[in-house]
């Protein structure tokens, strides 16, 4: 489950300049999703258009943004099938410490993909 390089050309620079704009509410937002117990692993759906997948969480016309973005985490990805059950382990092996990284689920048409993008320093 590495970054993949279709996704770094085609799709990075969009998504990092929305993604320094909401940082911080996303850093948050995972923080209290693994303070309340909700899920151990966070995952923030990045989409053109409004998927089906987690809580709308963030409007793009809101914010002036690319992406739209949702809330969700690994059991609700379980629970839609997106992390079929005998890829759990490799997904949580694969996911990065959540307090320095965000997990972004990218959606665009027929593309969708996870990526692990740092929290900028304080």
């Amino acid at each position: 489950m590495e970054n993949d390089p279709e996704l770094n050309g085609k799709y990075l620079g969009t998504i990092s300049k929305d993604f320094v704009v909401v940082s911080e509410t996303l850093r948050e937002a995972s923080y209290q999703v693994r303070k309340r117990q909700i899920s151990k692993y966070p995952i923030f759906v990045f989409s053109r258009t409004q998927v089906p997948v987690g809580s709308n969480f963030l409007a793009k016309e809101e914010l002036a943004l690319e992406w739209n973005i949702n809330a969700s985490y690994l059991e609700d990805f379980m629970h839609r099938q997106l992390v079929l059950e005998d890829r759990i382990e490799d997904f949580k092996a694969a996911y990065k410490d959540p307090d320095e990284f965000c997990c972004l689920f990218v959606v665009d048409g027929d593309f969708q993909n996870f990526v692990f993008i740092p929290y900028p320093e304080d």
